[in-house]
């Protein structure tokens, strides 16, 4: 049989090419771009490793998806995509199967059909599986199957291959383990890794994972303009959060087709989701707390046009793939990189009708305290990772995430992601029961943590001044994104700035008054604890299982981050702010919480403040005089060694910490009915054992009462 040239293979990618992307009408024959054809060459010809680095909608999809066809009539084994969300996995199941390709995924939501996949892939009857990240670095599956997929896949894809770069935007440690991955590869398996919104920097850092011992010199890196031609960039700056909802309410209808409204955190998504809907906008809230079947649907309604908007977090954001005609964000992104990508997801593939997408940036001046928080998040510092390889070492048997947060001052989430790094770097090793050590030595690399923290100040500074330039906003975001293609003296002609949108920023009354009212009305629910963390015996508590003396529903005046009394409360509690009795503004937002709430009160117990005495005294006493009850105590401070927020990262922590620093001293009334005081709730144990002890103390219901909850 004789070897196909490099012709024959281009007029077969051709062909899968139309089979894919289906009849254009009007348009003639589909045809691979240049460097489609140079990167499926690469792989298919030359079995080559290639990173592709290509705007939104380009068709980096239509590279593996040909290349896999054609590889797979050469006799290669199936094609492993490593993709990061499970929307993307479900659009790009749908496309392959157009084009006559079968794919499976492999995720967390489908682990009872795993062994038949496995058993599909060993029958040869798949030619794509989809993988999640997190799957790489779980014990079975890294043991088990990786190995069998390393062996005989026959091109390996890692989507948004930006995330392995700790440089990047959305850095993800599972990403990481795709370097083991690569490692394990047979030669002649070629590699392809795509993303939109890698700059220079990131480029540079994800190509050399990709090459052998770290070489570039095997890897195809190929980079186009990331010019999005479909795209009329805008921002409009509004002084209040009630301005910018106003703006929202009054012009979301004129936006063309249906889009995404973006906020910073969750608990803005339902804010914004629930005032739009009253003023009569078919929309629906979206974020990572959404069930993964209603999620699902919602992705369907927004990309068959069945909503206007979803009001979503970033959890709406790699690899959706729909028809869009808008994209607002409420709340300016940390970097222009991440902000690049959101609005990416509108102007691909629009119909006739459209010519454009309008992208609208509506920026508040309590992004930057969001950027804060999140940016508190990064890697942990040297004594804590040390504190964690210690433990492991000398337990010498795996231990949970749950119970190393019994040794180790840090969130579930930090924690889990500072072990994955540690698994990448060899120093940890996850297993059936946890983590364990593997005693190879290990380096904090200080330096490079503080490049990268120094790089997030500066990205954050570049979005500052992409919402205040008067030049050319794409140009900006180019420039931000190092296009190799960029005319430095080109404007786009289609953004605010250049004349090619113009942005309406008048709102009326109505609107202004309505969101007012909206953000005006107090009142945030607080979940009692129901359960106690495990492990607690390893720091000498001895509580487990079910809360027995749980506190009841309380109530919040508002969540720090929300955009009403979010605002008074940040400021409120800000450092700079000294302590002093509760706002006038304030003590009417708890005046109408307690006459919408109504709970029934015999007495009050204020949990005592180091930082703020004069503040939380005064909210338990204006409280006494308005119900007309008594202060019948205090959650007393007995050990002010204990700092206020001691052990705040994690539960375990945390309650060792409240359970030494404080103690009741009260005289409750038996079978009383307490309310609870206390100026904020972060993790919610204060007020837990707080309630405890209250209710041993003889009280039969306990309800707390803040003014500001983190959370």
């Amino acid at each position: 049989m004789s070897t196909p040239t490099t012709t024959d293979v281009r007029r077969s990618a051709e062909a899968h090419l139309r089979a894919l992307v289906g009849p254009r009408d009007g348009q003639g024959d589909a045809v691979l771009r240049e460097d489609q054809w140079s990167a499926i060459e690469a792989l298919v010809v030359h079995r080559r490793r290639a990173l592709v680095v290509q705007k939104t909608g380009w068709g980096k999809s239509a590279v593996y998806f040909v290349a896999t066809l054609l590889l797979r009539e050469q006799g290669a084994g199936p094609t492993v995509i490593v993709s990061p969300l499970l929307a993307l996995m479900r659009n790009q199941i749908a496309a392959a199967e157009r084009a006559g390709i079968r794919a499976v995924t492999i995720n967390s939501t489908n682990m009872e059909d795993w062994e038949p996949i496995q058993e599909s892939i060993r029958a040869g009857e798949v030619d794509v599986l989809l993988v999640s990240p997190e799957r790489l670095n779980n014990p079975g599956f890294r043991d088990e199957v990786l190995p069998r997929l390393a062996a005989t896949c026959g091109l390996l894809v890692v989507d948004e291959a930006h995330c392995i770069s700790d440089w990047g935007h959305d850095f993800r440690p599972d990403y990481r383990r795709i370097r083991t991955l690569l490692g394990d590869l047979p030669d002649g398996i070629p590699v392809l890794a795509t993303t939109a919104t890698a700059n220079a920097r990131v480029t540079q850092d994800v190509a050399e994972q990709l090459g052998r011992a770290g070489s570039l010199g095997d890897v195809l890196v190929l980079r186009g303009s990331l010019d999005r031609e479909s795209l009329r960039l805008g921002v409009v700056r509004l002084r209040t959060p009630e301005q910018r909802l106003a703006w929202l309410a009054d012009h979301l209808a004129e936006q063309p087709g249906s889009g995404i409204v973006y906020c910073l955190t969750v608990a803005a998504t339902q804010e914004v989701a629930d005032y739009l809907r009253s003023r009569g906008h078919d929309v629906a809230a979206y974020s990572g707390q959404t069930e993964t079947t209603e999620r699902h649907a919602l992705e369907q309604d927004l990309a068959g046009g069945r909503v206007k908007a979803l009001v979503a977090t970033s959890a709406l954001g790699m690899g959706f793939d729909a028809t869009l005609g808008f994209v607002v964000n409420l709340g300016a992104p940390a970097s222009p990189v991440s902000y690049y990508q959101q609005v990416g997801r509108a102007g691909r593939g629009l119909p006739e009708d459209l010519e454009s997408a309008t992208v609208v940036l509506l920026p508040a001046t309590e992004d930057r305290d969001i950027w804060a928080y999140f940016a508190s998040l990064a890697f942990p510092r040297e004594e804590q990772v040390r504190r964690t390889l210690e433990v492991l070492a000398e337990e010498g048997r795996p231990l949970s995430t749950a119970t190393l947060e019994t040794y180790v001052d840090l969130n579930r989430t930090r924690l889990e992601t500072m072990l994955k790094v540690l698994d990448v770097d060899g120093a940890v090793r996850r297993v059936r029961g946890g983590w364990e050590a593997t005693g190879r030595p290990w380096t904090y690399d200080e330096e490079r943590y503080l490049r990268v923290r120094e790089a997030r100040e500066r990205e954050q500074q570049a979005m500052l001044d992409y919402i205040a330039t008067d030049g050319c906003r794409m140009r900006y975001l180019r420039e931000q994104l190092d296009d190799p293609d960029l005319d430095a003296e080109l404007d786009c002609g289609r953004c605010d700035n250049c004349g090619g949108l113009s942005v309406a920023t008048e709102i009326s009354a109505a609107a202004v008054e309505e969101a007012e009212a909206r953000l005006a009305r107090p009142g945030v629910v607080i979940e009692p604890r129901k359960m106690w963390p495990t492990a607690l015996g390893n720091l000498g508590v001895e509580l487990k299982g079910k809360i027995r003396e749980a506190a009841e529903e309380g109530r919040a005046v508002a969540r720090l981050t929300d955009l009403g009394y979010g605002n008074a409360l940040r400021e409120l509690f800000a450092t700079s702010t000294p302590d002093g009795p509760v706002p006038v503004p304030l003590v009417r937002a708890v005046i109408e919480v307690l006459d919408d709430w109504r709970p029934p009160v015999d007495g009050i117990v204020v949990v005592e403040s180091a930082t703020r005495p004069t503040l939380t005294a005064d909210l338990a006493d204006g409280l006494s005089r308005y119900l007309r009850v008594p202060v019948v105590g205090r959650w007393a401070i007995v050990d002010p060694d204990v700092a206020p927020d001691q052990g705040a990262a994690n539960s375990a922590q945390r309650i060792a910490a409240v359970g030494r620093r404080f103690d009741l001293r009260a005289e409750v009334p038996e079978g009383g009915r307490i309310l609870l005081v206390d100026d904020r709730v972060g993790t919610g144990w204060t007020l837990t054992l707080a309630a405890r002890a209250i209710r041993g103390a003889g009280a039969a219901e306990v309800r707390p009462l803040v003014l500001a909850t983190q959370a």
